[in-house]
């Protein structure tokens, strides 16, 4: 037999650590791409917010809350708040997507050290 003789079979699977990789890149893209589209899509909707909509509001609604919850109940209104806004949003997106990205390839690395010993 020679070399050019041998037929064409199923190619082999990738290895874990490859798969691991690509994995890692398709959930950094997909996140930041996602990030990146909800805070473009936030920042250029047409609608006002409450805010903007009654300016007076929101200090008569802080003191309420104060009195109802106290600093901890206007410290969990501000942050819940703050979680509506699209940039809070796409920084939130953005980095879970580069922590299981970076959990990938981590888990990666440590597959292709096992592969070596």
């Amino acid at each position: 037999m020679s070399v050019n003789d041998q037929t064409a079979g199923p190619t082999p699977p990738r290895p874990p650590s490859g798969r691991l990789r690509m994995i890692g890149i398709i959930v950094l893209l997909l996140g930041l791409a996602g990030a990146g589209a909800v805070y473009w899509i936030g920042t250029h909707s047409g609608e006002p917010n409450e805010d903007e909509l009654l300016p007076g509001n929101a200090r008569a609604e802080s003191h309420q809350m104060g009195l109802l919850y106290g600093r901890m109940g206007i410290m969990i209104s501000q942050w819940s708040d703050d979680l509506k806004q699209p940039g809070t949003q796409a920084i939130l997106m953005a980095g879970a997507s580069l922590l299981v990205a970076a959990g990938c390839f981590y888990f990666a690395r440590l597959s292709d050290d096992n592969e070596v010993r």
